[in-house]
């Protein structure tokens, strides 16, 4: 499985083998013998559920790895944009980066924080990443090859997590709902960032335009990629949707983005990559070619340009940081010894 900055879906041949179907969407929880009456109550008042309240297990089961997965994303995604960090064109350049790389940080941080109100530890969580038994967002095992790309993931893949992402602030499950809120307000920052480094290049020399503009075409697809297959073949949807965890489908999600894309990329000056890309008066959405999601599951199965590069970095990172997590255990300790003494 993997999780696209807080959706998730499998491959074909990890689906199971009676999946859940979403053609008509659930408007209260799925029956499930499983669940507290009061947890029942509580999605029928949208409230939220907290750490101290009954939930079913397999509630819990979703959120973990939902929230570990888009934590690990989070993580994850620093390291395409951190090659260019060195490289940005300017010292102003260099400083947006380096906060949003830091930004990237922080929202790790969040959502492991929020996933460990569920009873789960987080250097578990991170050997499962390390290990491959979790995934991360797939858009992140693709190279930046050039400063445009910087731009081209800021407003496509950080404008696709928004859209993704906004729905989550309003999750059944308070902890993930409300670190939400301050992860869409940033990345809403990013998207911008990107924004405006597609646009002074697009209004650049025509070299500037046209490395614009090749960024945009290999990152346009893996962006629609990023809300997972079609609602036919999404089966974790329509329980999570039934659990208040997920609000909207991939597809009304997919289409949401598109919208919104369009007219930026009008105003940037840039063309999408889709010439069927067209505005249907009927249906008061743009129309567009079906996503060939051949690509994205040869991803999720480890196939990817930058799979192993990525993951081994992030494996080297963690054991050359051993010692910083050494350090604070026993400076933790040394002062925690202290306040136990003056307790008794």
């Amino acid at each position: 499985m993997v999780t696209v900055y807080g959706n998730d879906f499998t491959t074909p041949e990890q689906q199971p083998s009676e999946p859940q179907r979403i053609g008509q969407q659930p408007t209260g929880p799925a029956p499930g013998g499983d669940e507290p009456a009061a947890f029942r109550a509580l999605l029928a008042g949208d409230d939220r559920v907290e750490p101290r309240d009954e939930m079913p297990e397999g509630y819990r089961r979703t959120l973990v790895r939902q929230i570990a997965q888009h934590a690990h994303s989070e993580i994850m995604g620093m390291q395409p944009e951190g090659n260019w960090i060195s490289r940005a064109p300017s010292l102003r350049r260099k400083a947006i980066l380096m906060a949003k790389v830091q930004d990237e940080a922080g929202h790790g941080l969040y959502l492991y924080a929020a996933a460990e109100t569920l009873g789960v530890d987080r250097a578990d969580l991170l050997d499962q990443l390390h290990s491959g038994r979790q995934k991360y967002s797939s858009i992140f095992n693709y190279p930046t090859l050039t400063w445009a790309d910087v731009g081209a993931i800021g407003w496509l893949v950080d404008g696709a997590a928004i859209v993704n992402q906004v729905p989550l602030c309003r999750c059944s499950y308070g902890p993930y709902a409300r670190a939400m809120v301050r992860v869409c307000k940033e990345e809403s920052f990013h998207q911008r960032q990107g924004f405006e480094i597609l646009h002074t290049l697009s209004h650049g020399s025509d070299a500037q335009k046209s490395m614009a503009q090749d960024a945009v075409n290999r990152y346009w697809w893996p962006s629609l990629m990023m809300f997972g297959p079609p609602d036919d073949d999404s089966p974790n949807s329509a329980q999570s949707m039934a659990w208040g965890i997920k609000r909207f489908s991939n597809d009304d999600l997919r289409q949401r983005f598109i919208d919104m894309t369009v007219p930026q990329a009008e105003a940037l000056g840039l063309s999408l990559p889709d010439d069927a890309i067209a505005w249907n008066e009927e249906r008061g959405h743009y129309d567009f070619t079906p996503v060939d999601f051949t690509e994205l599951f040869e991803v999720i199965r480890g196939n990817g340009p930058c799979n192993e590069q990525r993951l081994s970095h992030r494996v080297r990172a963690h054991e050359d940081g051993a010692w910083v997590r050494e350090a604070a255990a026993a400076y933790a300790a040394k002062h925690a010894a202290p306040a136990k003494e003056s307790v008794a």
